[in-house]
């Protein structure tokens, strides 16, 4: 499902315009960008949260040139599930 498939079932589940479907989404992503960039950590009670994670500098292998590459830190957006939501799909 993509992101304007996903809109469409959404309006109609929840009896909106498609745009308004739309805004809606495009407010909930922004919100968490948002929430992230200022360090805060967002948990949804049986859905999950959302929280940016510290990846620290490390040094990979370049296979290419055979010659040992920095990566520098860098913060990585993370989203795990909440336990009552996976148990959706394994009742």
């Amino acid at each position: 499902m993509n992101k304007a498939e996903f809109i469409k079932v959404m309006s109609d589940k929840a009896g909106f315009t498609q745009k308004d479907a739309g805004i809606a989404f495009e407010a909930m992503v922004a919100t968490v960008v948002e929430a992230l960039k200022k360090g805060d950590k967002i948990s949804i009670a049986g859905f999950g949260s959302f929280e940016l994670k510290k990846k620290a500098e490390s040094k990979k292998f370049n296979p290419l040139t055979k010659k040992e590459v920095k990566v520098p830190a860098k913060s990585v957006p993370s989203f795990k599930f909440g336990n009552s939501f996976k148990q959706i799909f394994n009742a």
